[in-house]
């Protein structure tokens, strides 16, 4: 995988998303591992959020609840090894922060020390007041979460849109005006109401992301999977598929594996050639002797390469690695 150059472009952090408030919309997608942040990089997009919704896209569960900040943390640094430029805002978990503004705290900590985040995001909006005020005091930026938490989809009844009572609405305004009270620098308002996100937006001075929310937000996120048409036949009424990859990549694999079991897969111009007779005549002597020779060759080969520490070997003569990404 090619490395992302940390060289030829100005970093976006939480102080350039808080400053695109009222001047710039904010592009913002969801990454879980290293090539598509690398992808996201290459787009042009301002930030890559690593959800919690890899419970759901990546490691096929139901809910976002059984996610621990462990994998957290891991899919936080491959997201950070694959990008350069991009905001990368690491969620905070299911428990990982609800117990006490200490745990809070002594969380978001691992997941910027281990995992490299460089703000993280958690739900909820007057409960969680004190946890956020708590970690921004420490130094680490805070997304905010406030309509419909996916953390809380007990709760609620299931995944369902928020607000659309003025009770409820009301409540949604008061979680996301505690939100940026306490220090946040950015909120997501998910599934509610266009009319109420509207509202939101005017009444904060700190940028708001939309999902499910409307085009009255800020800025925009959404699942990458989602957005790349790669999330089956179930398509939640705010996505628009920008692509149909799933059934690219069902095309692409299907003709894999027709060409390995017709046997056309690997042609001449996918296949290495000796450039010397390796083998004497069949079935003499000098097979033996041969295969010998190869095999210490192999191995000589093999342990000068990784003391250089590299992946495979090159001919002498010829630049171009034998091997791409090992299996």
């Amino acid at each position: 995988m090619n490395k992302p150059d940390k060289g030829t472009t100005t970093k976006v952090t939480a102080m350039t998303l808080l400053g695109m408030k009222g001047r710039e919309r904010v592009s913002m997608v969801t990454a879980y591992d290293a090539t598509f942040a690398r992808l996201a990089e290459e787009a042009g997009v301002d930030a890559l959020l690593v959800g919690d919704s890899l419970g759901m896209v990546i490691q096929g569960h139901e809910n976002t609840l059984s996610v621990t900040l462990e994998d957290m943390i891991y899919h936080t640094k491959a997201v950070r090894r694959g990008s350069a430029r991009a905001h990368v805002v690491g969620d905070m978990p299911f428990m990982s922060y609800q117990p006490s503004p200490e745990v809070a705290l002594t969380n978001a900590g691992r997941l910027v020390k281990e995992g490299g985040a460089e703000a993280v995001k958690l739900e909820g909006g007057v409960e969680y007041e004190d946890a956020i005020g708590r970690i921004v005091r420490a130094g680490i930026p805070v997304m905010g979460h406030v309509g419909l938490t996916p953390q809380s989809v007990h709760a609620m009844g299931g995944f369902k849109v928020q607000g659309r009572s003025p009770e409820a609405a009301r409540r949604v305004l008061d979680d996301a005006k505690a939100v940026e009270a306490a220090g946040a620098y950015a909120i997501v308002l998910e599934g509610v109401p266009v009319e109420l996100s509207r509202v939101i937006t005017a009444h904060l001075s700190i940028p708001t992301i939309g999902i499910g929310a409307g085009a009255a937000c800020d800025g925009q996120v959404l699942v990458m999977y989602d957005l790349l048409g790669m999330s089956g036949a179930f398509r939640p009424r705010f996505v628009k598929a920008y692509a149909d990859l799933g059934r690219e990549v069902v095309d692409a694999l299907g003709a894999y594996a027709r060409e390995v079991k017709d046997g056309s897969f690997p042609a001449d111009e996918h296949t290495f050639h000796a450039k010397v007779a390796l083998f004497g005549p069949r079935g003499s002597d000098s097979d033996a002797t041969s295969n010998s020779a190869l095999d210490r060759d192999r191995d000589r080969d093999r342990d000068r390469q990784e003391h250089r520490g590299g992946r495979g070997h090159h001919d002498d003569d010829d630049p171009t690695p034998l091997y791409g990404v090992p299996v």
